[in-house]
């Protein structure tokens, strides 16, 4: 039996996290295994490098910027390379050559929130796959408004948005309220508005952890969310 009242989960996260995209994908996998439980899945921003300019940074030039060391990059690239083959994802990491603003991204996921059931997570599931499996520059209106349109989005409406500073100043404050609640890594899901989760967790600690709220919720025992 289905449970009739959905698990409410916001997910703050970045488009250009690897880590981010592992915990999407291990999320589905825990979800695939208690399907009598629902769930209403709400993608909150989250930027690690807001400084990186409108037009991208050679992701090379800027991995070194920021780690300094290219064995340490090629070691933590291999092993999400062999975490990603446990959950279908075939990162390709000398495929990215953009290290890209991710504001715009953020932008068309908010509005993809009201475009209809599902959407917005087929537009960051698409966003995380061009960017880690196709080496696509998701800081490009051009890949943005195709996504978008790929994941039922009306891609004329997103073109013109994006050529405006529509809800700029929202993301922004979003991010802002992210760090202030004390969330300095992703992905964070966060339960009912209340029960933090940091990081790609295993499938099975997500499939526990969303069971045992479910079962909560619908027993009237969980805590109502503060505020």
């Amino acid at each position: 039996m289905t449970t009739s009242l959905p698990v409410g989960i916001d997910i703050v996260s970045d488009v250009v996290c690897p880590w981010c995209y592992l915990g999407r994908a291990r999320l589905n996998k825990a979800l695939a295994q208690i399907p009598q439980t629902t769930v209403a899945i709400n993608w909150r921003p989250y930027q690690l490098d807001p400084s990186i300019p409108a037009g991208g940074k050679d992701r090379q030039a800027y991995m070194m910027e920021k780690f300094g060391d290219a064995e340490r990059i090629r070691t933590a690239h291999t092993q999400l390379t062999e975490l990603g083959r446990e959950v279908d994802i075939d990162f390709d990491f000398d495929a990215i050559n953009v290290a890209p603003n991710t504001l715009d991204a953020h932008r068309v996921i908010r509005w993809a929130a009201t475009a209809g059931p599902d959407v917005q997570d087929r537009v960051v599931g698409r966003l995380f796959a061009l960017y880690f499996e196709e080496g696509a520059d998701i800081g490009n209106p051009a890949v943005l408004i195709k996504a978008a349109g790929d994941a039922g989005m009306d891609k004329a409406l997103v073109e013109t948005l994006l050529a405006t500073e529509a809800d700029r100043q929202e993301v922004e404050q979003e991010i802002e309220t992210a760090r202030n609640m004390g969330i300095t890594g992703v992905p964070c899901f966060l339960f009912e508005g209340r029960y933090a989760v940091m990081g790609a967790q295993d499938v099975q600690t997500l499939a526990e952890a969303i069971t045992q709220i479910a079962e909560a919720k619908a027993n009237g025992t969980l805590d109502q969310p503060a505020g």
